[in-house]
């Protein structure tokens, strides 16, 4: 692949990854539960942290073998309930909903990216990028089927 061409695909990234930031810190500001808010906090940094990996990488560091991949659950909570309408204040599995939609589609974008690549370091960078966005998916499904399930005393 052309550097030009992988430049391209790298500003997109970073793009995506600016603008997961800014969706994640609009959600918390909606959410009124700590645990949410926290949680929101958490995956906008996630996402500065991984625009922060994307602009190194295009400057010639961090290669792929900076990101860790690891065995993710997809409990595909995302992809069989709809995706709730971002609204004034919200409740908690509400955002966490959304924010599943949006992981899965983030996951969903470096995974056809990375399918379009030949084998090697590029190819394997959004390999790993992909497992990182399921990372975040598998997190707030957790979240999600918690707050939208309680436990009840009886199990």
């Amino acid at each position: 692949m052309q550097s030009k061409d992988l430049s391209a695909v790298l500003n997109m990234a970073i793009d995506k990854e600016i603008e997961a930031h800014a969706f994640y810190a609009d959600l918390h500001s909606r959410v009124t539960d700590p645990e949410a808010k926290q949680t929101l906090q958490f995956l906008a940094n996630e996402e500065k942290k991984h625009r922060d990996f994307l602009t190194s990488y295009k400057q010639g560091g961090g290669g792929p073998q900076s990101l860790k991949t690891s065995h993710v659950i997809d409990y595909k909570i995302a992809e069989h309930l709809e995706k709730p309408d971002i609204s004034g204040k919200m409740e908690s599995k509400d955002a966490y909903l959304i924010a599943a939609h949006r992981e899965l589609n983030s996951y969903n974008f470096y995974k056809e990216l990375a399918e379009i690549h030949p084998k090697g370091e590029t190819r394997e960078m959004l390999l790993k990028m992909a497992n990182e966005e399921m990372k975040h998916k598998e997190k707030v499904e957790y979240l999600y089927s918690n707050t939208a399930f309680t436990q009840t005393a009886g199990g």
